[in-house]
């Protein structure tokens, strides 16, 4: 199926952080589950818009986390993140600027949902492009169109690289997004709870953590009726004010640990989980041999013999999550026969099958060169098409790979907790973006990973 060969990966640099697994132990033991990266990213930007103080519990201590914190700050908010006690504490009542400093909008895509909240209450705001994990084009064109239909002046520079959006008051307006997408959704929803009239978002996204967010603005005053299916609508009101909000648990968390739980014939019992956001995976499990059970607030998930190949095509929830099935793809090298992997949301998230297969995994992903203006290929240069064919089951052996994004990331690391001998894992940062306490949640499980500082 390959049409150009990847470029090679250069040497891993051994002075730089990095985890050692020695493979071959099964997870086994109880993992509690922290709050959603995903909906705690919104949250702190929705509590822009108020000059109320807004306390938000369960918060995860990551990366991501803090870069928000700082953006906040930056724009003259007062932020407390008290991490042991997994609280942030924000007061917006004297914000002093709406340029959101690129230094750090460019660490992560999320921080361009300060946009809707700036331009609702303030009439104005101003970013760079945000940076994040490189998973193909991950364009701002939906929330851009939707400011723009509710009125907003948006103007990109000469290079496409900034936004600077205007409008004395933004007015309901009926949006229709050509994809649902969830900081797209986010973004729209902030900035129309502010809006004179009624806007309607066609198309919306469904995520748990959309309707999070949509329930946590109307507990402020806001009007949204709809959350959790594709027509969302907001009537406009003219002020919001504070609360304290509990985070809700991580999906995507849950559902890395479940399948390290199968694919290294364990037995993990996860806590603090949503058994209804966890189903496109639960169901997954079960059709690939695995045993799931599900209580309330809590799942026990295990092995019970072979595990079997299976198909599995990646879609807005409540398809399968994109963000999980880098994991599937390290489970699936363990599952007898032929699986299929279907990526339909992002463009180029097949990358990280290179690191699996420097561990030996047996896949096959489709991939090409773009075309310069000759029509020849430009060098140094792969796209990876959206369809995978693994394998297995696969004996993997130890080597040195790295993480090329948080999911991907994790996915090399459960393929290492089933590889004979020793594996390297570079690029650790993009971990400490999404996980939280990844390493020793592994280690209480029974996996031997150590964290190396260089």
């Amino acid at each position: 199926m390959s049409t150009v060969q990847a470029p090679a990966e250069p040497a891993a640099d051994r002075r730089e952080p990095h985890i050692l697994i020695e493979g071959g132990a099964p997870l086994r033991g109880v993992v509690t589950i922290g709050g959603a990266k995903n909906a705690a990213l919104p949250a702190l930007a929705a509590t822009l818009l108020t000059g109320d103080e807004c306390t938000l519990n369960n918060v995860p201590d990551l990366a991501d986390i803090r870069t928000m914190c700082s953006l906040l700050q930056s724009l003259g908010a007062e932020v407390e993140f008290d991490a042991p006690a997994r609280r942030v504490r924000v007061r917006a009542a004297k914000i002093d600027r709406t340029d959101a400093p690129a230094e750090i909008v460019r660490k992560m895509r999320a921080s361009f949902l300060v946009g809707g909240p700036l331009l609702a209450r303030f009439g104005e705001m101003s970013a760079s492009t945000p940076g994040g994990c490189q998973l193909g084009a991950r364009p701002v064109d939906v929330d851009v169109r939707g400011f723009r239909q509710m009125g907003a002046e948006v103007i990109f520079d000469a290079e496409g690289r900034s936004i600077v959006a205007r409008s004395p008051k933004l007015r309901g307006a009926r949006i229709y997004m050509d994809y649902p997408s969830h900081t797209g959704t986010e973004n729209l929803l902030m900035a129309a709870t502010l809006a004179n009239g009624t806007t309607r978002i066609v198309n919306a996204s469904c995520e748990p953590e959309i309707v999070f967010i949509g329930n946590m603005l109307n507990r402020m005053g806001a009007r949204i009726s709809g959350l959790g299916s594709p027509i969302v609508t907001v009537e406009g009101v003219d002020r919001l004010h504070g609360l304290a909000e509990t985070i809700l648990p991580d999906r995507l968390e849950a559902g890395t640990f479940a399948i390290g739980a199968a694919m290294t014939r364990g037995e993990v019992e996860l806590r603090n989980v949503r058994a209804d956001d966890m189903l496109p995976v639960t169901s997954k499990l079960r059709e690939a041999g695995a045993q799931v059970w599900t209580d309330e607030d809590r799942m026990l998930v295990r092995a019970s013999g072979e595990l079997r190949a299976v198909e599995v095509q990646t879609l807005p929830y409540p398809g399968f999550p994109t963000d999980l099935q880098a994991a599937f793809a390290a489970l699936m090298t363990q599952a007898t026969g032929t699986s299929t992997l279907v990526e339909r949301v992002f463009e180029d998230r097949l990358r990280y099958t290179d690191q699996l297969r420097a561990l030996g995994a047996d896949i096959r992903v489709e991939r090409s060169a773009p075309l310069d203006a000759s029509g020849a290929p430009i060098a140094g240069i792969v796209r990876y098409g959206n369809r995978a064919e693994i394998t297995g089951p696969t004996r993997l052996t130890g080597a040195s790979v790295k993480c090329l994004d948080i999911r991907a990331g994790a996915g090399v690391v459960l393929a290492g907790l089933v590889a004979d001998g020793e594996t390297r894992v570079g690029d650790i940062f993009h971990l400490a973006r999404g996980y939280e306490q990844f390493t020793g949640k592994l280690t209480a499980l029974g996996a031997s990973v150590r964290e190396m500082a260089g």
